[in-house]
C-alpha cells in the first residue's frame, strides 16, 4: 500500500489507519511486533519521522505497545473477570472461566515491614516480612503482578515452600493454616511504572487497577498483606460479597 498524497489526509493518519485496520482484521495478531520503522518508511514512502508518529497515535489508542530496545507490539487484550469475595484463588477463578492460569515467581526477599504492610499484620514496623512477587497469566497473557507479604517471624520458610508447591494455598496449608479468607480489598487505579508496563505487557495509556488486601487465617489472625496491580484492558473487578 502507498499513501495518497494531496489528499487532504495527513500522512501519518493514513498510515495509523492502515496499521489498525490490520491489528481489527488480525492480519497483524496480538503480541506480534510490527515491522522496523525502517521497513514501514519504506512500505509507505515515508520518512521515519513520518512512521513514529502514526505508531505514536496507534500506542495512544491503546492499539500497540512500545518497547524500549525491543521494538512495537499489538497489544494482546482479553478480558477476565477477576472475582472477589471471601475466598479469592487464582487458580479457582481462572478454572470457573475455562481458562488456563500459570503463576510466575519473579522474586523473594525478606525485608523491613513498612507502614501499611506492617499495620495490617499487626506488626511492628521494621520487623521481618517474607515477600514473594508473583506475575500470574492467564491463557499466557499477562494479567497480574502480585505483591504478596507474610510475617517473617511465623512463615520464614515460606518462599521456598512456595518453590515446592507452586502455589500460595498450598505452601500455606504445608506450614499449617487450613484455609484463609479475604477481610478487606481496597481498590484504585493510578498509572502504571515502566517496569509494570514491562512486566504485564500494556501500552502507555493504560491504567493499573490495584487491589489492596488483608487475608486472615481460621482464627481471624491477620496472615497477608497483598498488592496486585491488573493491566486495566485485560481484567474487570467483580465483587461478590460472601462469594
Amino acid at each position: 500500500m502507498t499513501v495518497a498524497r494531496g489528499s487532504g489526509v495527513a500522512l501519518w493518519k493514513q498510515i495509523a489507519e492502515a496499521l489498525a485496520g490490520e491489528i481489527a482484521s488480525n492480519a497483524l495478531r496480538p503480541s506480534e511486533r510490527l515491522p522496523t520503522e525502517g521497513d514501514l518508511a519504506t512500505r509507505f514512502g515515508v520518512n521515519r519521522h513520518t512512521v513514529r508518529r502514526a505508531v505514536q497515535t496507534l500506542e495512544d489508542r491503546g492499539l500497540v505497545r512500545v518497547e524500549q530496545g525491543r521494538g512495537t507490539f499489538v497489544t494482546a487484550d482479553t478480558l477476565y473477570d477477576y472475582r472477589l469475595g471471601d475466598r479469592v484463588r487464582f487458580t479457582d477463578l481462572v478454572a470457573r472461566q475455562a481458562r488456563r492460569g500459570q503463576g510466575e515467581l519473579i522474586a523473594s526477599t525478606v525485608e523491613p515491614a513498612g507502614a501499611a504492610a506492617a499495620a495490617a499484620l499487626d506488626l511492628r514496623e521494621g520487623a521481618p516480612l517474607v515477600v514473594l512477587e508473583i506475575l500470574s497469566r492467564v491463557d499466557g497473557l499477562p494479567v497480574t503482578l502480585g505483591r504478596h507479604g507474610f510475617s517473617g517471624v511465623r512463615f520464614p520458610t515460606l518462599a521456598d515452600v512456595y518453590l515446592e508447591e507452586g502455589s500460595i494455598t498450598r505452601a500455606l496449608r504445608r506450614l499449617g493454616v487450613p484455609d484463609y479468607t479475604r477481610r478487606r480489598t481496597t481498590v484504585t487505579a493510578r498509572a502504571a511504572t515502566p517496569e509494570e508496563r514491562e512486566r504485564l505487557e500494556m501500552p502507555r495509556t493504560v491504567p493499573l487497577i490495584v487491589a489492596e488486601s488483608l487475608n486472615v487465617d481460621p482464627d481471624g489472625r491477620p496472615l497477608e498483606h497483598g498488592v496486585a496491580r491488573f493491566a486495566a484492558n485485560r481484567v474487570q473487578i467483580v465483587f461478590e460479597p460472601g462469594g
